[in-house]
């Protein structure tokens, strides 16, 4: 069964890329000195959702600033603004309401009315509020400058993991932050390569991609894939990690799901042209992946609270 036309176009299959706001909570949970409890996991949740209506937003400006080069793609024509099911006076009006919801929630979080006596309401809706200026700036401007493309991704994570810990009012590791940076660069830089050789190695309905090639693009891959993996090994024997969560050497063991993980998504962009859509691989497209990211769940899990 077709979803409506208005649900299509705010993309929530997107917000899968949002969980990264709970990792502050979920690794708080592991904390045995914050005692984080329900209260924080229903403001934790509100920022999820107020993150996922700021993303759905910013796709709807985007899908009308971008209406006429996405009916000459082959994929994206189907998007409903391009293919003529949501008007554009719909979709204005839409991505207003969106965008004012994300503000809200982003203040309900962050105030006290799930029992947290956060320092200031103000800071998790300004949080917001700049993840969906900068993906705005994105979409007017930034996604056609090469490599800042990709780092105005990778922000966009970053935003999401600060997001999450103001939230629940816990702070947020340089580690975490470093982590979250490799893999949003590894996935941003994928994609870009994954739709340029979809093009055949040439550029042409993505201003930006004029400017990548093949080459350049693994080089990227492989750099910040080795960065990826060296920073995750050292989080997870870092003193600071091993006497914070009493987790001993047991977040060691889950160093191997990571590199599993990096090379098979590597596989499959490169051998099976995915990537365009990391959503897409997150959400089942590869059963090797999805189990692979299912034992790494459950090792961090029992390496937190086992």
């Amino acid at each position: 069964m077709t979803s409506p036309a208005f649900v299509r176009a705010l993309r929530p299959h997107q917000w899968v890329k949002n969980l990264f706001v709970l990792a502050a909570f979920g690794f708080g949970l592991g904390d045995q000195e914050l005692g984080l409890g329900m209260a924080a996991a229903w403001s934790a949740l509100a920022a999820f959702f107020a993150f996922s209506f700021g993303a759905s937003a910013i796709y709807l400006v985007n899908d009308i600033m971008d209406v006429e080069a996405d009916r000459a793609h082959p994929t994206k024509c189907r998007r409903p603004i391009a293919a003529g099911e949501l008007a554009v006076p719909a979709a204005w009006g839409l991505a207003g309401v969106m965008a004012i919801g994300a503000l809200i929630l982003a203040y309900v979080s962050g105030s006290s009315e799930f029992g947290l006596k956060l320092d200031g309401s103000w800071k998790l809706p300004l949080v917001v509020g700049s993840y969906m200026t900068m993906n705005l700036a994105y979409s007017i401007k930034l996604k056609h400058v090469v490599l800042v493309d990709v780092f105005c991704i990778a922000t966009g994570f970053l935003l999401r993991v600060i997001g999450g810990g103001v939230a629940v009012g816990v702070e947020v590791s340089h580690w975490l932050l470093l982590c979250t940076l490799f893999l949003a660069l590894f996935l941003g830089f994928n994609k870009r390569r994954a739709e340029l050789a979809a093009l055949g190695g040439e550029g042409s309905t993505r201003a930006t991609l004029n400017d990548y090639n093949l080459p350049q693009l693994d080089q990227m891959v492989t750099m910040i894939a080795a960065c990826t993996i060296v920073c995750y090994a050292l989080y997870t024997v870092d003193v600071d990690t091993v006497t914070k969560f009493h987790a001993g050497d047991r977040l060691v063991w889950s160093v191997p799901f990571v590199v599993f993980g990096l090379s098979r998504y590597l596989h499959l962009v490169q051998n099976q042209g995915a990537g365009e859509s990391p959503t897409r691989v997150l959400l089942g497209g590869d059963k090797w992946f999805l189990l692979d990211l299912i034992l790494w769940a459950g090792v961090i899990a029992l390496g937190l609270f086992g």
